[in-house]
């Protein structure tokens, strides 16, 4: 594996945290493998490993993004990668009002429940 592909998997593991990244790798279907070889090394490795911003930053762009293009499937990941990002829940609904705004307020709704829910399947599960 190259540099950027551990470099990758090392941010993945300590953004999404490891249960999370042992379970997607335990059910990677051997077809996907040149996708996850993909956004392991270009999401996580050049774009997440960048020391440009912060990881809270990183966190809070990624999550105003998904919601503003209508990709709510990982929202719930995301939210739950702030407890190890620092992006705090009045951080998230800042970046919420910034796609309400600027992508829509239905966007931004969607993802304020997407948020809630998964903020109190933690807080159930004491994350």
């Amino acid at each position: 594996m190259s540099d950027r592909f551990e470099d990758g998997m090392s941010i993945r593991r300590a953004v999404l945290g490891d249960a999370h990244v042992d379970k997607t790798e335990a059910e990677r279907h051997p077809i996907e493998t040149p996708f996850q070889t993909l956004i392991t090394e270009a999401a996580w490795g050049t774009v997440w490993a960048s020391d440009g911003i912060s990881l809270r930053e990183r966190s809070m762009l990624t999550l105003a993004l998904l919601a503003a293009t209508r990709n709510f499937d990982e929202i719930p990941m995301h939210i739950r990668a702030t407890a190890r990002t620092g992006a705090s829940p009045q951080d998230v609904m800042e970046a919420f009002q910034h796609v309400a705004i600027y992508a829509g307020v239905p966007a931004a709704n969607r993802a304020i429940k997407l948020a809630k829910q998964t903020y109190a399947e933690m807080e159930d599960a004491g994350e």
